[in-house]
């Protein structure tokens, strides 16, 4: 460790020992003093023209020249949209650091006029790793959050769940501007306002300088950025209307919300406030037919009712940003709130069993079952970002995150008389606790060398440390002693404690036609589980587990026309599992429903490869994509029969999984007034494993499809119409139905787009179709190892959610500077919530 630190301490020291002379400066527009991104800006000598060196500006607008020779130079910058700019005459001295300051570029009033007349945008680019979407121009989503957002985007689908997928994946992993966010994304990105968000990352085969977790590859969200001096604040306030349909829920949903952020820039301070509270409640039936068999009796018990959910968010952030000099950046940033999901499932059974095989009835029992499954979560998190850029281009970040997170949420169960309102009759109350407090670290160091004739290189270094503390407690009221006693089989303690460190080498390059990124990252990750239940004789159990593996990645771009390029990637990922599927311990969720995990769950580990291409037609894009995605120890959720009216859902390893497929996506402007953007996904997959002592082989061709079309009815009025659509899938069981959404949106803006509204009409349906409903369905025949009894099941739940909702949406910006704020989010509990 000594000769280690000695070896950074010199090479941080010849960094700095290496200062030569240098040209910097920043660039803003004439007209509104804000900073110009990705200018180019080029210096020649002044005597002979020749060329001396280029660069490209930041997000901030500035821009360094290093390692310059004393002597007299021409500096020109030219960027689309703006007149070029010359500056003569400049003089450096030998070992001199000479600033500019903010350099001002003129609109070129040409362009901006037949952009104005167009009203047309690019929405989509395509870089070397990712393909980048503008959030903005999804009106759909005005007003909602990053979901909404992301629904749009050609590989992303979104289930009547919430359930989000990539290429037909679950597994993916978020960052936020470049920082990585473990979450779930139903949970997280319900919670961060579309307003907020700039743009949208795709990135499918992840180069080895990001974390390797993630099997469907990485979601990057760029929130809007501002580099200039002043105040910036902004309001959102959302309202929706009172349901349309009826869904004889107990209580009526409701829907509103507001966000509010404030930044002030002064010199080298950049401090930001943000607040927001979201109200986003889902009305909805549940309508399900189930049947078991156990040896020789057929239970039945079909079922209808209630499916909803009350959600609230609220959360406060602050951030702190302190930049002494165009070299080194310091943000501290904290993170407090609380949420909560409340799901009712207030179902009438109507269970009758049967003797076989002559179909006999033996006996019938019809009950209402009460549920409400309720999950919260208090949390709080800080992080320390820390950057230095050195007079060679080299650059050195470091990072740490600490996060607390309390989850928990009680489940009450109880099944009462069918006629519950005139008999009061209780026949079971029930009562599931699960306190599960949640602590995380994360560390990073990565280092920029400086550029090389290869490329640019990258080094660096991640630990992360998660400890959750799980403690599973379910109880049943008992009417003769007029007490609450202990469940055994359901109840248990758990402490899920892992920590990985990994390292990375990476390296990219570009020459006149080709853009390449090589990398290897290496991973070793050690896992401990803790547990034991609550029944007579239980003793605790100690698993661990550890791997030390290599994660290469590798992609290639050759641009065969300046409109025309074709590209390929490789990249090795792994998917690990959140503590609540490796919990081994049965939690009552209602009724007919147990959940379980595996305590020897085996993280996913994935091969991705793709081949594409991108072909621009003026002002028309197009790209197509072919992949395939090999992952080891595919995790889905199975059944097995519990008893004849329960079903038990286990979390486990059934084998593994291939999918090949095909993604296209378009933006056509076919109007100075009409634009088209749609994206679909044709993919062939394909289960080979085996469960309960039976083989597993489901395969089926899918799809989903995004489209959205907006009509500009004036320069600033929009209406905007979008579709999203999702095919049935296979599992590992059974299969899910298909499933839509149609979106209408109306957006008008008022004082130079200061203020903006939006009126929204979300799953538009009218009576006439299905939107926004999904059938989930099930089925296994097997011999139980444990007992050598035959059992079977299946089963069918159609989840019927809330039609045409209307929302209305008014934003309001106090001036037309763009927010900067850092904040921090969580990378632990979200994925756990």
């Amino acid at each position: 460790m000594r000769k280690i630190l000695i070896a950074i301490l010199s090479a941080l020291t010849s960094q700095f020992c290496l200062a030569q002379s240098t040209l910097s400066g920043r660039l803003v527009d004439d007209s509104e003093q804000a900073p110009i991104e990705f200018a180019s800006v080029i210096l020649y000598e002044s005597n002979t023209q020749s060329f001396v060196k280029g660069v490209v500006s930041d997000m901030n607008g500035a821009f360094s020249l290093n390692d310059l020779k004393a002597g007299n130079y021409t500096l020109t910058i030219q960027f689309m949209g703006f007149e070029d700019k010359t500056i003569d005459g400049i003089s450096i001295d030998k070992k001199q650091a000479l600033d500019l300051g903010a350099i001002a570029l003129s609109p070129n009033e040409q362009l901006l006029q037949e952009l104005v007349v167009s009203g047309q945008k690019v929405t989509t680019m395509h870089q070397l790793d990712r393909q980048v979407f503008e959030a903005d121009q999804f009106q759909n989503s005005q007003g909602g959050t990053a979901t909404d957002v992301l629904r749009n985007m050609p590989s992303v689908s979104i289930n009547a769940e919430g359930n989000m997928s990539v290429r037909g994946s679950t597994g993916f992993v978020v960052l936020l501007n470049g920082q990585p966010i473990q979450s779930d994304p139903a949970l997280l990105l319900n919670q961060l306002p579309a307003n907020s968000i700039k743009n949208i990352e795709i990135i499918t085969a992840p180069s080895a300088k990001y974390d390797s977790e993630g099997k469907a590859g990485i979601i990057n969200i760029i929130t809007t950025q501002n580099a200039t001096d002043g105040l910036f604040a902004q309001v959102n306030v959302k309202v929706g209307l009172p349901s349309i349909e009826p869904y004889d829920n107990k209580e009526a949903a409701q829907r509103y919300g507001a966000d509010f952020t404030l930044n002030y820039r002064k010199d080298k301070w950049d401090l930001a406030l943000g607040g927001s509270y979201l109200r986003n409640d889902k009305s909805g039936r549940r309508e399900g037919d189930v049947w078991t068999e156990i040896g020789d009796k057929r239970t039945e018990f079909p079922s209808d009712g209630e499916r909803s959910f009350d959600e609230t968010n609220y959360s406060g952030r602050m951030a702190v940003g302190f930049h002494p000099n165009e070299r080194n950046d310091f943000n501290i940033s904290i993170y407090g709130g609380k949420r909560s999901k409340d799901r009712t499932a207030d179902i009438y059974y109507d269970n009758k069993t049967y003797q076989l095989p002559d179909g006999g009835q033996i006996s019938a029992f019809d009950y209402y079952n009460e549920n409400l499954r309720i999950r919260t979560g208090d949390f709080a998190l800080g992080s320390f970002d820390y950057s230095h850029r050195f007079s060679n281009e080299s650059k050195l970040s470091l990072s740490a995150l600490y996060e607390y997170t309390l989850l928990g949420g009680p489940t009450t169960n109880r099944n009462l008389a069918t006629n519950w309102r005139q008999d009061q009759s209780i026949y079971n109350d029930e009562y599931n606790t699960n306190d599960n407090p949640l602590y995380g670290t994360r560390f990073n160091l990565d280092y920029d060398l400086a550029p090389t004739l290869l490329g640019q290189w990258t080094v660096g270094y991640q630990f992360r440390h998660l400890d959750h503390q799980g403690d599973f407690l379910y109880e049943a009221y008992d009417f003769d002693s007029d007490s609450w006693n202990i469940v055994p089989e359901y109840s248990s303690n758990l402490n899920l404690k892992r920590s990985i460190h990994s390292a990375y080498i990476n390296l990219d390059g570009e020459g006149a036609q080709w853009n390449y990124g090589i990398g290897l990252r290496t991973e070793l990750m050690d896992r401990k589980l803790d547990y034991i239940g609550r029944s007579i004789g239980d003793q605790r159990q100690v698993l661990n587990y550890d791997y030390f593996r290599f994660f290469p990645s590798a992609s290639l771009q050759y641009a065969v026309s300046e409109d025309f390029k074709i590209k390929s990637a490789y990249s090795k990922r792994v998917e690990r599992t959140t503590t609540f599927k490796m919990n081994p311990f049965k939690e009552k969720e209602h009724s007919e429903t147990l959940e379980q995990g595996d305590a020897n769950l085996l993280p996913e580990f994935i091969d991705l490869v793709e081949l594409g291409i991108i072909k621009d037609f003026e002002n028309q894009s197009f790209f197509a994509t072919t992949y395939f995605r090999n992952t080891e120890n595919v995790i889905n959720r199975v059944n097995t029969v519990d008893s004849d009216t329960v079903l038990n859902r286990i979390y486990t390893n059934v084998g593994r999984g291939k999918a090949f497929g095909l993604e296209i996506g378009t933006e056509m402007n076919l109007t100075k007034w009409w634009t088209l953007y749609a994206g679909t996904n044709i993919y062939h997959y394909q289960i080979d494993g085996e469960f309960n002592q039976t083989k597993i082989n489901p395969k089926a061709w899918q799809y989903l499809a995004n489209i959205n079309t907006t009509f500009a009815l004036s320069p600033t009025m929009d209406l905007q119409w979008s579709l999203n659509y999702l095919s049935e899938r296979i599992t590992a069981q059974g299969k899910d139905s298909r499933f839509y959404s149609p979106n209408l949106t109306l957006s008008k803006s008022f004082l130079d787009e200061r203020l903006s509204t939006t009126l929204q009409w979300l799953n538009m349906d009218m009576g006439l179709l299905d939107t926004n409903e999904q059938r989930i369905s099930t089925s296994g025949d097997y011999i139980d190892p444990a007992d050598g009894v035959r059992k079977a099941f299946y089963t069918t739940t159609n989840y019927v959610y809330e039609v045409d909702i209307i929302m209305i949406n008014v934003s309001y910006k106090f001036n037309k500077l763009k927010n900067k704020a850092k904040f921090a989010e969580s990378e632990f509990g979200n994925k756990e919530f």
